[in-house]
């Protein structure tokens, strides 16, 4: 679960994961904005466009397949109503845990192999469009 800022090795880890979720609000990347401006324009300043370039808001990386679920945060953040947004959360991964409850490991296993082969074949068609 990503609730707000997931980047580095830390997003390494979760995106190992059968199911991502993750808070509308929050960004997932395996470099941060700075980092990786210092690295394509050679200017950590250009954080804004190495963010536009990255693609790591909730609605850009479920489109790439990248994660799997959103969570609809409260308006103004999760922080206006945290407890409403952390409900439903608890929805959110009850649903998800409910997916996997009966499944053996070998179809854990299967479904996550399946899961990357989709990621792969999303990224190819979005950078298509």
């Amino acid at each position: 679960v990503i609730t707000g800022e997931g980047n580095s090795g830390g997003a390494l880890a979760i995106a190992v994961a059968n199911s991502v979720i993750m808070f509308e609000n929050a960004v997932y990347s395996i470099l941060s904005p700075e980092g990786f401006a210092s690295i394509l324009y050679k200017d950590a300043s250009k954080s804004v466009a190495a963010c536009e370039a990255m693609k790591m808001t909730a609605d850009d990386l479920r489109r790439f397949g990248m994660i799997d679920r959103i969570v609809k945060e409260p308006a103004g953040g999760i922080q206006k109503d945290w407890e409403r947004g952390f409900a439903d959360l608890d929805k959110a991964l009850r649903k998800e845990l409910s997916i996997y409850d009966a499944m053996s490991g070998v179809a854990l296993a299967g479904h996550r192999y399946q899961k990357f082969r989709r990621m792969d074949e999303s990224a190819i068609l979005s950078a298509k469009e």
